[in-house]
């Protein structure tokens, strides 16, 4: 819920205004006269209506005339409907209350806040909320090499430095191998993201080492069972890919977080 109605109202009145002054400067150099047609058997007969209602037929070879008519009638039509739109639209807003009522907490001096329990929590209320339940971490042997995230935590692979990194900066919350049970096991993604647009839980898979035939083993049924719990690829699952020869590419990474995670 990054956006609520009022910022897709105000995003569609400046669409529509520059749609009508775009539409309007196009019908300025439109030619004078309006299309009419007419169907006789098979065949379709244009007409060149004048401003005295007078008519005359349009030549074949006068294909440009008519592409230019139909195009004006075609741009009339939207300037009709945008103009119509955007009135409708500045009626709405002017009735529209000032806050919106998940608004209304926000508004509320500190000493009432702390006394108040919001109906609706802010996204920021709400991802903190989230952020802040315990969850059993998955134990990280001595024997692996210590990386550590900006955020203090301890991950297995300079690769899970950087992703954890890229979502902290975009403001992506998240949690690091937070079990999750599918099917009969648990298993512990390696990222397990809020997206905060709809407010749905998915989840982030580094595949790391693609060049262990044992770990690509591992790899296709953990991705079978996240499929048969119902936690589908490019719906709520999501990977990027690694080998020796080919590191993690953040410019796939950034796209994802940008398409899929916000």
């Amino acid at each position: 819920m990054e956006k609520n109605i009022k910022d897709y109202l105000d995003e569609r009145q400046k669409l529509l205004i520059k749609m009508i002054d775009m539409t309007e400067e196009k019908l300025m150099t439109a030619p004078a006269g309006r299309i009419s047609t007419r169907h006789h058997g098979k065949n379709i007969y244009y007409y060149l209506i004048d401003e005295n209602d007078e008519e005359k037929i349009i030549k074949k070879e006068d294909k440009e005339l008519l592409g230019n008519l139909l195009q004006k009638s075609y741009l009339e039509k939207i300037l009709k409907s945008a103009k119509r739109e955007l009135m409708i639209l500045n009626k709405i807003q002017k009735r529209y209350p000032e806050y919106l009522p998940e608004d209304i907490y926000e508004q509320l001096k500190s000493e009432r806040q702390k006394l108040v329990k919001p109906i609706v929590l802010t996204d920021e209320q709400f991802k903190q909320r989230w952020q802040d339940q315990p969850y059993p971490r998955k134990p990280i042997s001595d024997e692996v090499p210590f990386f550590e995230t900006m955020r203090g935590e301890r991950v297995r692979s300079k690769s899970e430095v950087i992703i954890a990194d890229r979502l902290l900066i975009s403001g992506i919350p998240y949690k690091y191998e937070c079990p999750l049970k599918v099917g009969k096991r648990v298993i512990h993604p390696d990222f397990t993201i809020l997206r905060l647009s709809d407010r749905r839980v998915v989840y982030y898979e580094h595949c790391g080492k693609l060049d262990d035939p044992e770990y690509a083993e591992d790899l296709v049924n953990r991705v079978n069972d996240y499929n048969h719990a119902g936690i589908i690829q490019g719906e709520r699952l999501f990977m990027t890919f690694e080998t020796s020869k080919t590191p993690l590419d953040v410019r796939v990474l950034d796209k994802m977080i940008k398409e899929n995670f916000r």
